[in-house]
């Protein structure tokens, strides 16, 4: 469906972006993160904002809570990594108690690297040549500061974030060109703060506030060659969000929730009759819950309101008014089997972003929403065991079958240069996935975990019968088999991880023709740890090697990935 129907949140605020929809995962690390989780269609707790309601699919980034020791009111980690393509990656996180109730922390980051690596690529000729990447340098800096303060039956919360970026993109290998010179400077603050309280056993209350400033410069062509087009853009966006959120418990079985959204957008360029686009969207949600002993049952519909303005010269994309349902159900069929059977059924919208509608020669105001049907059915079963070498065995399966209408694609126009937006695509898909986990513990001593998955997905676009070529084709990149393994095994204070990735035949393009077949491609990858402790110091040492066996591969066309790289991590914890 891509990844503009996936909400991003962090700390339980969605992460915007009104101008392309992408959310950089990046500028985000996991040493200051307590938990990652996803979700299809929705999570299944209704107490939650609007916005939580609004994606066909979500991420969960829960950055750590601070946590002490008894005889201590500070925690403090500190990590540096190095190893291939340059890299140097200090991070620093501070923990402090400020009272039995107030806590604070502070994270900072910093990463270099030169992003070069040698490839094998295949030149006109017909015979392998080696060459470097170039350009793919990234120098960047994070911070973030939160507050973290606990009242009677509740919490509130309040995080700032900054993050500033520089970096280059290496490019398409293409008629046996290897280095390009494009560069993108990024600079990213917010500031948001959640309150949260239970009043009694009957009403619960959630607020979230949210204020947001991203600033984007790109760069391309400096040479300004003229077999190249020369881009010098700056984008300057603002977002303002608030949130309400009332759960009302009617009976111990019973829940609803009602949850209010506003959100302002604002994006300003330097481009040539931009039209300087403010949207104003409301979301209004209304949801029940239903949870007994072995049946639970959901129900919600979102409202969506948008309102756009633009400058006075030029003409907006209008208003839209949408209403969207869902429904989740679960039921354990027997009272000593741990096992769940689950169903739910989605329809979910995405607003165009300003870029479809507005950009510069290529937007489109009289784009439509894109609209998902999403319908899943699936299992999971989990046996757990004390008195066996198996401590544990979880099997999950889940069929879907999904719908995208109003498609919103790039086509070009009369003049091949000059693209615009519009909608034609009608996407259907089916699949299938499997998840197979095991815990396992031999003598006190000897731990291993393991999972395995693997995904069957037949995506196809139906959106021009007449097109015989792309008319029931894969749509790009969308393998029809890939899956994953991963092995963990823990002995003492040793740890050692292997895992490995697959990813199926493909199709560069919807018309599945040889000339943009593309190859499985796969990659095992391997960890190492020790951990140790000197002079009251906590102390952890790990060794990574990635792409152990040197695998050439593509994971979009004429962008070759690296081959075997390695990475050094010290993490000290006082």
């Amino acid at each position: 469906m891509g990844t503009n129907h996936v909400g991003v949140f962090y700390d339980g605020i969605e992460l915007g972006n009104a101008q392309n929809g992408v959310i950089d995962l990046g500028r985000f690390s996991l040493d200051n993160m307590e938990a990652v989780t996803l979700y299809n269609g929705q999570k299944s707790a209704i107490f939650q904002p609007a916005k939580d309601f609004g994606s066909a699919g979500s991420i969960y980034l829960q950055s750590r809570t601070p946590v002490f020791r008894e005889d201590r009111a500070y925690h403090v980690k500190a990590t540096f990594k190095t190893g291939s393509f340059g890299v140097v990656n200090p991070s620093l996180l501070w923990e402090q108690k400020l009272s039995e109730n107030v806590s604070a922390s502070l994270s900072t980051e910093y990463m270099y690297t030169t992003g070069k690596y040698k490839f094998t690529y295949a030149v006109d000729g017909g015979y392998d040549t080696t060459a470097v990447r170039r350009n793919g340098d990234v120098n960047a800096l994070r911070a973030e500061g939160g507050l973290y303060g606990k009242i009677k039956s509740g919490y509130w919360r309040t995080k700032a974030y900054f993050y500033n970026s520089e970096r280059g993109y290496p490019g398409a290998v293409v008629r046996n060109r290897f280095s390009h010179e494009d560069r993108q400077w990024d600079t990213n603050f917010f500031f948001q703060s959640s309150f949260k309280k239970d009043f009694g056993d009957v009403y619960s209350l959630l607020l979230n506030a949210k204020y947001a400033y991203d600033y984007l410069h790109y760069l391309a062509d400096p040479q300004k060659e003229e077999a190249t087009m020369y881009v010098n853009n700056t984008y300057r966006q603002q977002e303002v969000y608030l949130s309400m959120a009332n759960r009302v418990t009617l009976f111990p079985f019973w829940d609803i929730n009602i949850s209010a959204d506003y959100q302002w957008n604002k994006l300003n360029a330097n481009l040539t009759d931009f039209p300087y686009p403010r949207r104003n969207t409301a979301l209004v949600a209304a949801a029940t819950s239903l949870h007994f002993e072995r049946f639970k049952l959901q129900a919600s519909v979102l409202g969506t309101f948008v309102n756009e303005n633009v400058a006075s010269d030029t003409t907006s994309a209008g208003n839209k008014m949408e209403f969207t349902p869902t429904v989740i159900t679960s039921y354990k069929p027997f009272k000593n089997i741990d096992l769940s059977l689950r169903a739910f059924y989605k329809r979910i919208f995405r607003m165009p972003t300003l870029n479809d509608l507005y950009y510069t020669f290529i937007g489109n105001i009289k784009l439509k929403p894109e609209y998902t049907n999403q319908y899943n059915v699936g299992f999971t079963y989990q046996k757990l065991s004390s008195g066996t070498w198996l401590q544990a065995l979880n099997v999950q399966l889940d069929a879907y079958y999904n719908e995208v209408e109003n498609k919103i694609i790039a086509t070009p126009t009369n003049n091949f240069f000059r693209w615009t937006m519009i909608n034609m695509g009608l996407v259907k898909i089916k699949g299938v996935d499997v998840v197979l986990q095991g815990l396992w513990k031999f003598g006190n001593d000897w731990v291993f975990d393991s999972r395995l998955s693997y995904t069957y997905q037949k995506a196809q676009d139906f959106t021009d019968k007449s097109d015989k070529d792309t008319y029931g084709g894969q749509i790009s990149y969308i393998p029809w088999h890939s899956g994953s393994a991963i092995l963990n095994a823990g002995y003492k204070s040793w740890e050692l991880n292997y895992s490995f990735i697959y990813t199926g035949e493909r199709y560069d393009v919807s018309a599945n023709t040889p000339e943009n077949y593309r190859l499985p491609w796969y990659t095992s990858d391997f960890s190492l740890a020790k951990k140790f402790s000197w002079r009251k110091y906590d102390f952890k040492l790990t060794l990574e090697v990635n792409n152990i066996f040197n695998q050439q591969y593509e994971v979009v066309r004429s962008y070759p990935m690296p081959g075997t790289n390695f990475k050094f991590i010290l993490n000290l914890t006082i």
